[in-house]
């Protein structure tokens, strides 16, 4: 699959949620997001443009209820862009893995585009809430919808920090890179899945 053709667009209607979002997943980082939770669309910012990924997120959800369902459901809808957009994964590099510090945090991902959808996620126990609405614990949850719906195997270790948003921030960038490390093309293996299954 040619990389110019890596791109999806993705809608999703819920009685919680509308998500309308658009993927070039070989992009420039250029990106325009709009979830109503701030801090939410800076976390998506963030990973747009450290991955040189072109986003645009349009969601509309229950916010005034609590943020839950709009954080899940943007990562069911951003992880199924992923999955269409890579396709069938010909010629990929398939793992992406780093430790990425974010000042005094660090966070370590590793990831493998398999098609079997893993989520190992570690952190401080109780971190407190981002501001005055953001619950830490939905970092989590992002996480979760996105490698289930991606189809990924996702590894996810906050070795140590003590700002949540630091934590948070590191864990979105390394995200972001360990996934364009993942999805680049390796032009010597082109035209073939990275498998010895033939099928990813």
């Amino acid at each position: 699959m040619a990389s110019s053709q890596r791109k999806s667009s993705i809608s999703r209607t819920t009685g919680e949620t509308d998500i309308r979002l658009e993927l070039n997943v070989d992009g420039t980082g250029v990106s325009r997001i709009d979830t109503g939770v701030p801090f939410f669309d800076h976390m998506l910012t963030l990973f747009a443009k450290h991955g040189r990924f072109d986003l645009t997120v349009e969601a509309k959800g229950d916010i005034e209820i609590d943020f839950h369902h709009t954080v899940e459901d943007v990562g069911i809808v951003l992880g199924s862009a992923f999955k269409e957009a890579v396709g069938d994964k010909k010629g990929i590099f398939r793992y992406g893995s780093g430790i990425y510090p974010m000042d005094e945090s660090l966070v370590r991902i590793a990831l493998d585009v398999s098609g079997r959808p893993f989520l190992d996620y570690r952190a401080p126990e109780n971190v407190p809430h981002i501001g005055d609405k953001f619950n830490f614990t939905l970092v989590e949850e992002f996480l979760r919808a996105f490698a289930f719906n991606a189809l990924i195997n996702l590894h996810v270790a906050i070795l140590y920090g003590r700002d949540p948003h630091h934590m948070a921030e590191g864990t979105f960038k390394g995200l972001a890179r360990s996934l364009d490390d993942a999805t680049r093309i390796d032009e010597r293996i082109a035209d073939v899945i990275p498998s010895t299954k033939d099928v990813l």
